[in-house]
């Protein structure tokens, strides 16, 4: 089925967005709730997960280099970190994506509606609303939540100013969403099925069960830092591991790309060139001697970089790059066209279980499920070097120089033991996360959480996944221009920006 990456509408928090919601004839509350949860999974994937989060951070947390424009200003830091208007579009995207998780909810939860009864649909929402308000709070802090996105009988916006909510609050709210689509997935659509219109597992509520569980996993871990017990909340974390995922099968994928719906990473390089490969990601790989290192590079006449030796290796220094495009190596993932975007992967599901095994003392365990997590990272690292060298808009030009033979899981297993096992052994959590880190460098759109790894790390007081720029580390974004000009709250929190290099969000260790 194809699907055009474009929203039913558009929504944010502010007096003009919201009027000119009321005004579209077309609005989603008309629709059967399976076409608006198309809209929201497509929408999730693309612009929210791998959108402008995931391109910036991947500059932040050094899986890219910015080398051109707003994101050479957001390499070295001047400017973009801090304005305003840096991340209005996806501020708008979640608040529109919230906004429909909840009429889809409120849709299917209508007595003698239209979808009532459509318990599987409803639970879909919820995890969606749950994960847009996820990337919500991550991102922002305390912003506008409970307030957001709700409506009148006459589809009037509710709250045209709507209060900023504490990440706390959003959190214990986060979890209610998780909850209740757990419970919602015992039950079925008792009118119309949502099969296909559910991109990401055709109405099979067993996968988003576990999809569910996984995600209450990588949150209780986000929180870890406020846990008063934390014993026992990774014993809830493995709990929730547990019930999740089996294999990369269960996996949440996002994988409708085409010649015309693009992966997001490969759109933005496509048509800015803004991005170089980072000097920092190969270093990790070189001090590894790992394998990826001969895969993952292209020089700037589409050619594969093999080894560091080789004459065309050429890559950008974080912090501290020329500001020239078609200059520097680039990562072998900006061109990966049809690789698909996780919502959530196996391999970080693993990597999650591996760690909370590590904080328990439980290393031998902790082990065997890290070299499960690096075989399935490094799997899904080939899938995303195939979709570059297949990529049909590059084909038209002759295509990609690929000449080095794929990593089998035989070859990411020797790995394994030969080069991550002896730093393992060092410092076992130390490894776990920079395996992650290598593990999310690629196309599927998981830099964002990395960016979520080293903030939580750091309000634990743990600095295991080394960075190269100096320059300052910006620990949250700010907030979108649509309601920093309008609401009130919302103007007065953001102040002139300078915030995000200062106030860490309250789970990584500050007030808001």
């Amino acid at each position: 089925m194809g699907v055009t990456i474009v929203s039913f509408l558009l929504f944010s928090c502010s007096d003009d967005v919201l009027n000119a919601v009321n005004r579209n004839h077309d609005n989603p509350t008309t629709a059967d709730s399976k076409y608006i949860v198309a809209d929201i999974i497509t929408n999730t994937a693309f612009s929210n997960i791998g959108g402008d989060f995931n391109t910036y951070l991947s500059t932040y947390v050094e899986h890219e280099v910015g080398i051109d424009n707003q994101l050479y200003r957001a390499e070295m830091r001047s400017g973009e970190p801090i304005m305003a208007s840096t991340y209005n579009n996806v501020w708008l995207n979640l608040y529109s994506m919230l906004k429909n998780a909840k009429i889809v909810i409120a849709k299917c939860s209508e007595a003698g509606g239209r979808d009532d009864g459509n318990l599987v649909t409803r639970g879909i929402a919820e995890v969606l609303a749950a994960y847009n308000s996820a990337l919500l709070t991550d991102m922002f802090g305390d912003t506008p939540w409970s307030e957001a996105g709700l409506i009148n009988d006459d589809l009037t916006p509710k709250y045209m100013n709507p209060k900023i909510d504490k990440q706390e609050d959003i959190y214990k709210g986060i979890n209610a969403y998780l909850d209740a689509a757990i419970i919602d997935f015992q039950g079925t659509d008792a009118k119309s099925a949502i099969g296909n219109f559910d991109l990401l597992y055709s109405g099979d509520k067993s996968k988003w069960t576990k999809l569910a569980y996984g995600l209450k996993a990588r949150y209780t871990l986000r929180l870890l830092a406020k846990a008063t017990n934390k014993e026992a909340e990774l014993d809830k974390v493995l709990d929730y591991v547990s019930k999740s995922f089996t294999s990369v099968n269960d996996q949440a994928a996002f994988d409708i790309y085409n010649e015309t719906n693009l992966n997001p990473l490969f759109d933005f390089q496509w048509s800015r060139d803004g991005l170089a490969a980072s000097e920092s990601v190969a270093e990790k790989l070189i001090e590894r001697d790992d394998p990826r290192l001969r895969r993952v590079f292209i020089d700037a006449d589409w050619e594969q970089v093999e080894e560091p030796d080789a004459d065309n290796y050429f890559m950008a220094p974080n912090g501290n790059p020329e500001q020239l495009r078609y200059y520097y190596n680039t990562s072998v993932f900006v061109y990966s066209q049809l690789a698909p975007t996780m919502f959530m992967s196996y391999h970080e599901l693993l990597f999650i279980k591996a760690e909370a095994l590590a904080r328990k003392g439980q290393i031998d365990e902790a082990e065997e499920v890290l070299k499960e997590a690096v075989i399935a990272a490094i799997a899904n690292c080939e899938i995303s070097v195939e979709a570059a060298d297949y990529a049909p808009q590059l084909l038209v030009y002759g295509g990609l120089y690929i000449f080095t033979d794929p990593i089998d899981d035989d070859e990411a297993a020797d790995y394994f033991d030969e080069s991550v096992k002896p730093l393992f052994d060092e410092n076992p959590l130390k490894e776990i996360m920079i395996q992650k880190y290598l593990g999310f460098f690629g196309a599927s759109g998981e830099s964002t959480e990395i960016y979520n790894d080293i903030r939580r790390l750091k309000a634990l007081g743990e600095d295991l996944i080394p960075l190269a720029n100096t320059k300052q580390f910006p620990l949250r974004l700010p907030y979108g221009n649509s309601d920093t000009t309008t609401n009130p709250e919302v103007k007065s929190a953001y102040g002139n920006g300078q915030y995000v290099y200062s106030e860490p969000v309250w789970w990584a260790g500050g007030s808001r």
